[in-house]
């Protein structure tokens, strides 16, 4: 403010669209800053770069100083300009650097990820080019596609040491599994986002991991820096300010009956004691560990665009969450690479008894997510060579140490949970997914899942009138923390997936088999979440996937030589790449090698934990409870005021009235489906829900029946029609049927229509002859098409038939018909057709 732009004045008054900061947009996540800015555009003139920012009408100005060095100087206009005043402005600058060249526009961006400095002069970093991946609430989520990295300063001096240093660092790539949303809140979760007041603090800079690069240019100070190294972020940010995370995200509709469904899954890697596999290992002094990533499931029904129905918080019911993490062991091992063994022998480096730093991490656990925490380990517990049963015994001895200062309420205590899946997948009388399946309903029922408003499955246990918070964690970890563990985390998201759809009402029952539309869906998202995370952390996709747990068929015959593949390309990179990995990581988030001047703050040897965080779920502020049964709460969520102009317009951004809209533009039009037109036995779609095994097995009974003659087929239609009429209708202990509820008999009867025996027999020649891939042509053909045919063909090769009587009757009956005389009740001699041949012959052959 009150800075001169190159003899043009910029922010010297108060615009009058400028916004009160003091009240609350329901369209605004929380953490967006005062305004959202969506549409940039890059300015240069010979002393300063220039970057516009947009949304709707409200434009903002950046200016970047390009004169000195060492420095970087950033001013940020604080004045809201509307499209008239930024052209004036824009003017001003120009016509004050005319004599060194004037003001020049450089691009068009969609962010500012970011600046860093090596040895010379500072460089920034711009997102040229992204795609959609998401839409949550009528808020988009993008992918980063392409970046440019330009030099703030006019000359650059690339020393041998910068030059170093530049090609580290553009190791990272931010083309691959970096994300951004300009209105919604990535780094938090979904019940953060739609719970937190505005007083809470904004971004989550644990997921930040542009937060080293944006920290140089706007004020990013951290709240707990220096206790714990908890950065749970800063009460106000600048709105230049765009966090992008890096993980995973992916989205799926599911059309059930005229309803949509969007299942959607983000991933945040941990930006603390991040790295490659076998050089992050464990626990840091810190509390953070490993190969950290909160996983994010959330399912909903967007009946309306926008999470919010008016100006009020939790009326909108439709959406539903639930978070769940996976991370090293937090405890201090290591493994040794330097003999180049493909499993180094692992060694736990400190042994500390009142095991400090896994006491930081789970209090950081617990100010997150609440209690209780899940622990599920699935590390090996016999080996002939102990490498992971030595983690296995020193982590039961930590989780036992700090339980015993714990609360003595269940509900506080850390569940620990541990089995040795691989040698469970070994043995072939154990069912591994079922005990994954039982370890993931455990621990949704501690954990609860989040979901907006009240529940609308119409199970009168289920039957909830308020807002539900998910109030704890299930942490999953194997030793690596990626194929056991993913396969975990899939039993526990298929798990919630099914309360998720029971809670809004989609199905009667939470309970969801294999081999249907939906679940085949979801194993696909996970497989894609483990396989990204796996690349991250070792360079290769995941060895195990779903089929070898669930030991199908199709495991035995393609799975062996990409698993081959797969361990080989994962030995490779862990033993030549990961060390400049490493490095590339490392400059990227700003970790450096040098020694701390002192050491972390301690916690106590007993009182290790918060006990604030014990008493209310934190996974929303504390000044919001969770509902208890009857869905009260000692405190109620802050309302919006309803009359504020909003300074973003989400309906604008979403359904851009000023573009010319096409389907195959569209994301919500192009997403990916489970509509895959499956049909069943009776020839109607089936439901997503439907396992597609008793399907198949209904169509190759149809494929032996359709052999049997017309009779026996009729005979049967007559016995199966007289079934089903009496089958579908349930019955009381009189034996009376019941009288159908009138949508249950109408979704009844689109799911089994009722025809006629006519109609039925038609429909299973059809049926029977459009699938059946095990009969010839000759046999479904009617005698009169093939005969039909043969006389055209004899036609075609000149040879005509002689005339059936027949055939010259129904030809006589249409001449006359055209001549408008009737041959019916007459005495005179019909003039056929052969008399009419023969007079032609005779007219031209006298």
């Amino acid at each position: 403010m009150g800075e001169k732009a190159d003899g043009a004045p910029l922010g010297e008054k108060s615009n009058a669209n400028s916004q009160n900061t003091d009240q609350r947009n329901p369209h605004v996540m929380p953490g967006s800053g005062d305004q959202v800015l969506s549409k940039y555009t890059l300015y240069e003139t010979k002393s300063r770069f220039y970057i516009t920012a947009s949304s709707s009408n409200r434009h903002r100005i950046l200016k970047i100083d390009r004169t000195a060095s060492d420095t970087l100087n950033v001013f940020e206009d604080h004045a809201i300009y509307d499209a008239k005043q930024l052209d004036t402005v824009l003017r001003m600058v120009d016509d004050g650097n005319k004599s060194a060249g004037g003001l020049e526009k450089v691009l068009d961006l969609h962010g500012i990820i970011g600046f860093v400095r090596f040895t010379g002069s500072w460089y920034i970093i711009l997102c040229t080019k992204r795609s959609v991946v998401g839409l949550l609430g009528g808020h988009y989520i993008f992918h980063c596609d392409e970046t440019l990295m330009l030099a703030v300063t006019s000359r650059v001096d690339k020393t041998a040491e910068e030059t170093r240093l530049l090609n580290i660092f553009q190791q990272v790539d931010l083309t691959k599994n970096f994300y951004f949303s300009y209105s919604y809140d990535l780094t938090n979760t979904l019940q953060i986002s739609l719970t937190r007041p505005t007083t809470y603090p904004t971004f989550n800079q644990h997921f930040m991991w542009n937060h080293h690069l944006l920290e140089p240019a706007f004020d990013l100070s951290d709240e707990h820096d220096g206790e714990n190294g908890r950065t749970r972020g800063h009460h106000k940010c600048s709105s230049w300010v765009l966090p992008f995370i890096h993980g995973f995200v992916d989205q799926a509709k599911v059309p059930i009956l005229g309803r949509t469904i969007y299942a959607t899954l983000i991933a945040r890697r941990s930006r603390h004691h991040a790295g490659t596999r076998y050089l992050k290992r464990g626990v840091n002094d810190k509390g953070h560990v490993a190969n950290e990533v909160e996983t994010e499931q959330i399912v909903s029904e967007p009946l309306v665009t926008s999470f919010h129905i008016g100006s009020s918080l939790g009326t909108h019911s439709k959406y539903t969450s639930y978070v769940q993490i996976r991370g090293s062991i937090p405890l201090h091992w290591t493994q040794d690479t330097t003999n180049m063994s493909p499993r180094p022998p692992i060694e736990i480096s400190v042994v500390d008894p009142f095991f400090a730093a896994a006491a930081k991490h789970f209090n950081d656990l617990l100010e997150r997510y609440g209690a209780p925490i899940v622990v599920v380990n699935l590390i090996k517990g016999k080996e002939h060579v102990a490498r992971e049963s030595k983690l296995l015994k020193a982590y039961a001895e930590c989780v036992t140490y700090l339980n015993q200062f714990l609360p003595p309420d269940e509900s506080k205590k850390i569940r620990y949970i541990a089995w040795d899946m691989a040698q469970a997948t070994k043995t072939k009388s154990q069912d591994v997914i079922g005990v994954l399946e039982d370890i993931a309903e455990e621990s949704i029922q501690l954990t609860k899942f989040f979901q907006s408003g009240p529940a609308n499955s119409r199970d009168e246990q289920a039957y909830r009138d308020g807002m539900q918070l998910q109030t704890g964690i299930c942490r999953t970890n194997c030793i690596d923390c990626l194929d056991r563990t993913n396969a975990a985390q899939f039993s526990i998201g298929k798990k919630a997936f099914g309360h998720q759809l029971h809670a809004l009402g989609v199905i009667s029952s939470p309970d969801l088999g294999f081999d249907s539309d939906v679940i085949d869906m979801l194993i696909e998202m996970y497989h894609d979440h483990g396989d990204t995370l796996a690349w991250q952390y070792t360079g290769s996709a995941l060895v195990n996937r779903m089929d070898t747990y669930r030991r199908t068929k199709s495991r035995q015959w393609s799975s062996h030589s990409r698993d081959l593949l797969e361990n080989v390309r994962r030995y490779y990179t862990n033993s030549l790449l990961d060390a400049d990995k490493q490095a590339a990581m490392d400059l990227f988030l700003g970790v450096t090698g040098e020694i701390r001047k002192k050491p972390p703050k301690r916690l106590h040897y007993q009182q290790w934990f918060d006990p604030a965080n014990l008493d209310k779920p934190q996974s929303a502020p504390r000044d919001i409870t969770a509902f208890d049964e009857k869905g009260k709460g000692d405190d109620e969520v802050e309302p919006i005021p309803e009359a504020l102009t909003p300074p973003y317009d989400i309906w604008v951004d979403y359904y851009k009235p000023h573009l010319l809209s096409q389907f195959q533009r569209l994301y919500t039009f192009t997403m990916n489906s489970t509509n895959k037109q499956i049909r069943g036995t009776n020839g109607h779609i089936l439901s997503p829900f439907q396992s597609r095994v008793n399907a198949k097995q209904s169509r190759k009974h149809k494929h032996t029946e359709a052999h049997k003659s017309k009779s026996e087929v009729k005979d049967k239609s007559h016995r199966t029609s007289a079934g089903i009429a009496t089958a579908s209708l349930p019955s009381n202990p009189n034996g009376e049927p019941l009288e159908k509820h009138p949508i249950e008999a109408f979704v009844a009867d689109l799911l089994d229509p009722t025809l006629s025996d006519a109609k039925r027999e038609e429909y299973e020649w059809y049926a029977f002859y459009q699938t059946s891939e095990l009969i010839s042509s000759a046999d479904t053909v009617e005698p009169q098409d093939l005969d039909l045919y043969y006389r055209a063909a004899e036609i075609a090769q000149g040879n005509i038939p002689e005339q059936r009587e027949s055939d010259q009757a129904a030809y006589e009956r249409y001449v006359y018909g055209l001549l408008g005389e009737s041959t019916e009740n007459t005495g005179e001699k019909r003039y056929t057709t052969k008399d009419w041949v023969a007079d032609t012959a005779s007219q031209h052959h006298p």
